[in-house]
């Protein structure tokens, strides 16, 4: 996909959200990103190239997080602010994909607006952050409390891919630091720090669109275990599909080949 990819915002009752739209299909697939250090939206054109094999089916929209975080941003904001985009974006009766944090902002607009939401995609993500797991996005949180952006990106790539990648990628990590402004470190604190209490387990319940579950056995963030949990609570109430990689790391969504074809073949199955 040679053209570029243009950035826009979506505007509603005083709020802004970026983000950008490609392909050509009658289907919509909505993205909704995880937690990283520096938007998607500088990214752009690298996920068109990613997602390149689904835009004859959809037109496929990646969603940024609003661009006034205030210091206390909850989980349940961030849903709420990323469904008013949705709306003012006039989409409904979308395929919603959400990785990680942004599974977590799918699976509550599924729950709280399910008129949005057609079929329900969720990689690498949980239910419920544990005490446990949060003190890894609290090392996260204190490094770009520092201004250390450099160790923030290395310790972030070092959780989400496996060694061999993460190894190889090192010298990309420290060049992309360079760049992060404190405006950025700021926003990712402010996001990282809503993770922590989040636990919608009880209220999974309430999501009846067809879902797949995709995670990773070797998950450093959130376990493999987080996604088995989301799919067991699913199965009885919503056509649910577990599927689990080993190898990949929390970035399965990045680093697994067939990914964006599993994707595919799910939205594609009919009723």
């Amino acid at each position: 996909m040679a053209e570029h990819v243009q950035i826009k915002t979506a505007k509603w009752d005083g709020a802004e959200m970026d983000y950008f739209c490609f392909g050509r299909g009658k289907e919509t697939l909505v993205i909704v990103p995880g937690l990283s250090v520096q938007s998607v939206m500088g990214a752009a054109d690298a996920v068109a190239r990613q997602y390149a094999s689904l835009t004859d089916a959809y037109t496929i929209y990646v969603l940024d997080r609003r661009k006034d975080l205030p210091a206390a941003y909850p989980m349940r904001d961030m849903a709420e602010d990323t469904a008013g985009a949705l709306q003012a974006l006039g989409l409904r009766q979308v395929n919603l994909f959400g990785a990680s944090q942004g599974g977590m902002i799918s699976m509550q607009i599924a729950i709280h607006h399910p008129e949005l939401v057609k079929k329900l995609v969720l990689g690498s993500t949980t239910a419920c952050v544990t005490d446990g797991q949060f003190v890894l996005f609290d090392q996260w949180i204190r490094l770009a409390a520092a201004g250390d952006a450099q160790a923030l990106y290395l310790a972030f790539g070092e959780a989400l891919y496996p060694k061999e990648i993460f190894e190889a990628s090192q010298e990309l990590l420290k060049d992309l630091a360079k760049s992060v402004t404190e405006e950025e470190l700021r926003r990712f604190a402010v996001m990282a720090k809503a993770l922590k209490g989040f636990d919608i387990t009880r209220e999974l319940s309430e999501i009846r669109c067809p879902a797949l579950v995709i995670g990773s056995e070797d998950d450093r963030v959130v376990g493999g275990e987080a996604s088995r949990i989301i799919a067991e609570r699913l199965r009885g109430h919503s056509g649910c599909e577990l599927f689990m990689y080993d190898g990949y790391g929390h970035a399965a969504y990045d680093t697994a080949p067939d990914y964006r074809d599993r994707i595919a073949r799910f939205l594609a199955k009919t009723e």
